[in-house]
């Protein structure tokens, strides 16, 4: 097996490999730091500022450790800090210009809060955002929630003539139970004429391009690079009120990456 971090050309030992049958593990993070160690420079950076992010959100993205980093136990965690009247600070990590990935599963191991208000996410945006925008880049949410449906997370892409509230996707409903209670590994898998998105390894959404509106383009032919963040607010979710408590965190187990030939792609009822 073949486990590189490709970004930085460390080879690892082969003990910290992990596998799924017929992928290939091409790079992970397994927040394996001693408590307080911030997010591994060399996988992870930093969105930073309270611009509301186009969703009128209200966390302020800061890159100290108080908003992410390690607890010692193998987990990263991400905290949202209200710190005044509607003003909370969090964090929003991506692997933007340290790894980009084109097709494959792409898998996290977390588990997420719950509260009105609250929104937690794993997600991929396309690397070439920066010149032709969004959603022309494409958006693959592996999984959103929003916390007043505890039990409820989604999964959706976005590119031009599908994005915001026109984004093709669907929900995925624990029962019973809620998400917050336990770590779940939500993941994607891609290939160049499809997007499958599961919950525990049960498939639950396939999308491929002929399901996009009439001459929408289909955008996820090329990099894409991995996100994880804690908002708070903002128009899908609804703000916080008096019944959501504060600090609020995501656990982050590990994020993994495999790639492999389509026809040794796992296939699942």
């Amino acid at each position: 097996m073949r486990c590189a971090l490709l970004v930085s050309l460390f080879v690892w030992p082969a003990a910290f490999c992990q596998s799924q049958p017929g992928w290939n593990l091409i790079w992970s993070d397994e927040f394996n730091g001693a408590q307080g160690t911030q997010p591994d420079p060399a996988r992870w950076t930093y969105d930073l500022g309270a611009t509301g992010w186009g969703n009128h959100e209200l966390e302020n993205y800061t890159n100290l450790a108080e908003n992410a980093s390690m607890d010692g136990q193998g987990h990263l965690v991400i905290k949202a800090i209200q710190t005044g009247a509607r003003a909370y600070t969090s964090a929003r990590l991506l692997s933007k210009g340290r790894f980009e990935v084109q097709y494959g599963r792409v898998e996290g191991r977390i588990q997420i809060p719950f509260g009105q208000g609250i929104w937690p996410a794993f997600w991929m945006l396309g690397n070439d955002i920066d010149k032709i925008g969004w959603p022309q880049s494409g958006e693959v949410d592996i999984m959103e929630n929003i916390g007043k449906e505890p039990g409820t997370v989604h999964g959706t892409v976005h590119g031009p003539g599908y994005s915001g509230g026109n984004g093709k996707g669907a929900p995925f409903t624990l029962r019973p139970g809620r998400f917050a209670d336990d770590f779940h590994v939500y993941a994607v898998e891609w290939t160049p004429a499809s997007m499958e998105f599961f919950v525990d390894n049960e498939r639950y959404f396939v999308l491929v391009p002929g399901n996009l509106p009439a001459d929408a383009k289909w955008v996820f032919d090329h990099p894409f690079f991995l996100l994880l963040n804690l908002a708070v607010g903002g128009d899908w979710p609804g703000n916080p009120d008096a019944t959501t408590t504060f600090p609020q965190q995501m656990l982050v187990d590990w994020v993994r990456v495999y790639q492999g030939m389509p026809d040794t792609r796992r296939r699942r009822p």
